[in-house]
């Protein structure tokens, strides 16, 4: 071999590429809970969104909560009634999945009509994978308090099913 040759040999490019792949193995999984966390975050703003377009759609229409989270549905060219109250976004009401979350509302009590108003809501957030896409669920009803269930177990929208999980502190 030349003395006077250019480049790198072996050794330092197994060495480099030895660098790179620990540094890679320290930050993925710091990515992964980074965008657990991002999806949690989202989750809880999805559930104070749905908590608040109950609300509004209990005060505006005098039958309580909706009877089903479409009924808060915004679609294009939306005119604000009780079967579309023109509150949250289709991504919400209509597909019920966003960002690694999928959601619900439920009125306690049926169709919700003037005779037969509904008296609350269930609404919920349960990971698609726990692990992967949330690691906790989370819920609230008519109170307006935030629950999570930190095992990220599949919550319901049965009545009072929310109550029964513990609050978070705020």
């Amino acid at each position: 071999m030349k003395k006077n040759q250019k480049g790198f040999s072996l050794i330092e490019l197994l060495i480099v590429v030895a660098i790179i792949l620990i540094i890679a193995a320290i930050a993925i999984p710091n990515l992964l809970r980074a965008r657990i966390a991002a999806n949690e975050s989202s989750a809880v703003g999805s559930i104070r969104t749905i908590v608040t377009a109950e609300i509004s759609y209990a005060n505006s229409y005098q039958i309580g909560p909706a009877a089903a989270i479409g009924n808060l549905q915004n679609p294009a060219g939306c005119v604000a009634s009780a079967a579309t109250a023109c509150l949250v976004d289709t991504t919400l009401s209509v597909t019920k999945a966003k960002s690694g979350y999928t959601f619900d509302a439920i009125g306690n009590g049926g169709a919700a009509t003037l005779a037969s108003p509904n008296t609350g809501f269930e609404a919920i957030a349960n990971p698609i994978t726990v692990g992967t896409s949330g690691q906790r669920s989370f819920c609230s009803d008519m109170s307006g308090v935030l629950h999570v269930d930190p095992a990220g177990a599949v919550m319901t929208t049965a009545q009072g099913a929310c109550a029964a999980i513990p609050a978070v502190l705020q």
